[in-house]
């Protein structure tokens, strides 16, 4: 158990660290993000966005497995 969450630690640091490139790589404003803006009010929810990053992280854990 204390191995993964020092690797899940890991991951946050360089994924914090690394945040300004991945903001130009469009994460977040993917089609299918839905964005919903009004006067006083704004409702975001990165579905694309989400689904990309879980299947990313999918493959990783199932590299290291091997």
């Amino acid at each position: 158990m204390t191995r993964v969450l020092v690797i899940l630690g890991v991951i946050l640091v360089v994924v914090g660290l690394a945040w300004p490139w991945l903001a130009k790589l469009g994460l977040g404003r993917l089609p299918g993000d839905i964005v919903i803006e009004r006067e006083g009010f704004r409702f975001y929810f990165p579905i694309t966005t989400m689904i990309l990053i879980s299947l990313v992280l999918s493959l990783i854990f199932w590299l290291f497995r091997k």
